[in-house]
This record gives structure tokens, sequence and C-alpha cells, in this order.
């Protein structure tokens, strides 16, 4: 289904549309590039070395397991700090390679050793956007903390629209009792207010990624069910629904195989805007202390050090960029494909 609706000569006119489009086009592909550096942000951001070599033995510690510093005879048995061995490697073998990462800090160390925290830009001290109010690297943390907003964004998107989209469509299509009792439940359930559920979820467990998944998939899935049922219910109508019937198809087959394509767009458009809201919903939820428990990097925490340490004008100035750039480029992308996947366009019903 998925081959089918992309090679569609349709769905191609309208991609070619989306490319035309240049503001929506160049931010997808930046955020696309932004998104694969942190989920390879062990390899640019951290403190241990990507590849070790000493006394012609290979170490590659950034995936491996906690190598100590007895093993490069550095004196002591705790994990091996990879900046003060590239210092002293050479000495110790002339033969031997420590490559560090472009920045040499992970989102949890705190550096006493440079200025006292918060610490302005260095280069000397490779902090380049400075440390925040611990000594922890900020561009670090901005790094790692992008890796969890949009991780959380995407897979609450994709859950809750799996369930949206379901649910959705059978109500539609089926229509009757099943339809008339998700109605009633979904507007009960609209009325139970989300952030005294976090409240109340948080006070009496350990907050943690996958339980703001959980809280966000409980309350994400009704809007999307509107809108799938609205469009269903106006697609079963449709000549070529009616001739899959005569031709003796399935429901489920008429359902998942001509009338969830033809609804696609709905889904498409809506996603960008779906992420917006994910990443702006985690990082308030930080920014109140109600979302993940520190050290975890995030973006609300860091605007929440931002606005408590105005003297320390970096710390807001960066995180800030990081929310404002991330999700100006998202609305740019979902209104790109609003413009290009509009039915009106290229789709005339007669």
């Amino acid at each position: 289904m998925r081959l089918a609706f992309i090679s569609n000569p349709l769905t191609q006119k309208k991609i070619k549309r989306f490319k035309a489009i240049k503001r929506g086009y160049w931010s997808l592909m930046i955020l696309t590039f932004l998104f694969v550096i942190a989920l390879l942000a062990e390899l640019l951001v951290n403190s241990r070395a990507i590849v070790v070599k000493y006394q012609e033995q290979w170490y590659f510690p950034t995936y491996a397991d906690v190598i100590s510093g007895s093993t490069f005879d550095l004196g002591y048995q705790a994990e091996t700090n990879y900046r003060q061995l590239q210092k002293v490697i050479t000495d110790k073998d002339p033969q031997g390679l420590v490559i560090m990462p472009l920045v040499p800090w992970n989102p949890y160390e705190q550096d006493f050793d440079s200025n006292f925290p918060p610490a302005g830009p260095s280069m000397a001290s490779k902090h380049y956007l400075g440390t925040d109010t611990i000594g922890r690297d900020i561009l670090a943390r901005l790094l790692y903390g992008f890796r969890i907003a949009m991780g959380f964004a995407l897979l609450t998107m994709a859950i809750s629209y799996a369930i949206g989209v379901t649910v959705g469509c059978v109500m539609g299509f089926w229509g009757g009792k099943f339809d008339l009792f998700f109605q009633r439940f979904i507007e009960i359930w609209s009325m139970v207010p989300f952030l005294y559920v976090i409240m109340i979820l948080v006070s009496i467990m350990q907050p943690s990624f996958m339980l703001f998944t959980f809280i966000n998939v409980l309350f994400g899935w009704m809007g999307m069910t509107w809108y799938m049922r609205t469009m269903t219910y106006k697609e079963k109508a449709r000549e070529y629904t009616l001739a899959a019937k005569a031709l003796g198809a399935s429901n489920w087959r008429i359902l998942f195989h001509h009338i969830l394509p033809n609804t696609m767009v709905m889904i498409v458009t809506l996603a960008p805007f779906t992420i917006v809201a994910n990443i702006t919903a985690l990082t308030a939820l930080d920014y109140l202390g109600l979302g993940l428990m520190p050290p975890t990097p995030s973006w609300g925490e860091l605007l929440q050090q931002g606005k408590s340490n105005l003297d320390a004008p970096w710390i807001a100035i960066s995180v800030v960029t990081a929310i404002v750039s991330v999700l100006i480029m998202v609305t740019f992308i979902g209104e790109a494909i609003r413009e290009a996947f509009d039915p009106k366009r290229f789709t005339k019903y007669v």
C-alpha cells in the first residue's frame, strides 16, 4: 500500500510541488540532517574517545563498555579520562592514538577546571556555547535534548496516529452503535484535564520518557480520530468504494486498500503540526518542573536556567535559538505539505 501510494502519478505531482516550495523543502533537509546528527551524537559530542590505539591494541570506547584508567597505566580504576589520555598518551606510547569527538564533553559531565560556572563560550576549553549553572556543556545538552524531544514527538505521533486512524476509519466506515459509543467516549475523555493527570501521575510515579509518551498518547489520539472519521464517512460514499463492494472486496480490504490511501493526505498534512505540539508540550513540562527527571538533557530545563540567570545570556540565547529554529522549520514543512497535498490543486470530483 505504501509503495503504491508513493508511485501514484498524483502523489508524484504533489511531491514535485513540495520540492518547488523551497523554504519547506530545505527546512525538511536541514531538520533531517540535524536529526541524523543527533542520532549519532556520541560520535560528535561525547567525553569518550572515538578511537584509541595503545600498545598495538585498538579500542572503540564510544559504544563499548567502560574502559578503566588502569588499562592505559593512568593510575586509577575509574573510567578513563580520555581528554587526559589524549595529552599523555604520546609519552606512554609514541605510536599511540586518541581521536576525540569535536565536542569532548558529555551532557552530564561537570567542568570546574575552567571559569566558575556558568562560564561563557570558550574555544580553549571547547565549551563552544558555554556551560550551565553547574558546569555542564550547553551544546552537549542542546544536542542530546533535541534527540530526546524529537524522539518523543515522533514516537508519540506514530502511536497516536496508529490508534486514531484505526478507530476513526472504523467509526466512519461502520457507524452505528460503535460510532455512537466512541463519540460519547471521546467527548467524556477529552474533558479530563491533561495537566492534572500529569501532576497526579508524576507525584506517584517516577517521571520517565515512556511515562510521558504514554500520557501524551492517552490524550493525543482523539484529534486524528475525528478527522479520519469524517474523511472515511465521505470516502465510503464515493464511486470507487461502491465499485469495490460490487466486485466483492471485503470491508477490511476496502478500508485499508482503498479508503485509507485516499485519506493519507490528512495524515501527511497534520503530522508536522503534531510534531510541533509534542515538542512544545515536553519543553513546557520540563520548564515547569513536571517533566523528565534531572539530569536528563532537556530544552525546558535549560530554558528555566536561562530565565533564572539573565546575567549569563548565552544560556537563554542558545536554547531559545534552538527551540525557535526547530519550530519554525517544522512549521515551514507543515505549510509546504499542506499546500503541496491540497486535494483541490490536483483532484476534481465529479
